[in-house]
């Protein structure tokens, strides 16, 4: 029901700061949670931040808050990650990702694109 492209992945030096965005279609944007996920080589898929349809209301992993600010633009139907004060262990592909307001179930997936941070 709910369709992702991401966009904005690429290099930046530790420290440095890079903006990923994520497309979405197919649904209200009151009706679901839109939110990243990310997965760097050898290492199992993490939560980093997810975001509300109707308030709003933002949360993050504990290796990403405080630096990583997550956004929705509702006329636009998009969802921004500010990614701020970057580190080596951020390296990974970030993955957009929706569920449901109803349910804890993350159904649809973005192809993911990849963010690498160097030292």
């Amino acid at each position: 029901q709910v369709q992702l492209v991401e966009s904005g992945g690429g290099l930046v030096r530790a420290g440095g700061s890079l903006r990923v965005s994520c497309a979405a279609s197919g649904g209200s944007s009151s009706d679901y949670v839109l939110g990243w996920f990310r997965q760097a080589p050898g290492e199992e898929r993490e939560f980093v931040a997810q975001i509300r349809g109707s308030d709003g209301s933002p949360s993050y992993g504990n290796s990403v808050k405080g630096r990583f600010t997550v956004s929705r633009d509702y006329a636009k139907n998009t969802l921004d990650l500010q990614m701020n004060d970057l580190e080596p262990e951020d390296t990974a592909v970030y993955y957009c990702a929706a569920r449901s307001v109803l349910s804890f179930q993350w159904k649809w997936w973005g192809q993911g694109t990849q963010v690498t941070v160097s030292s």
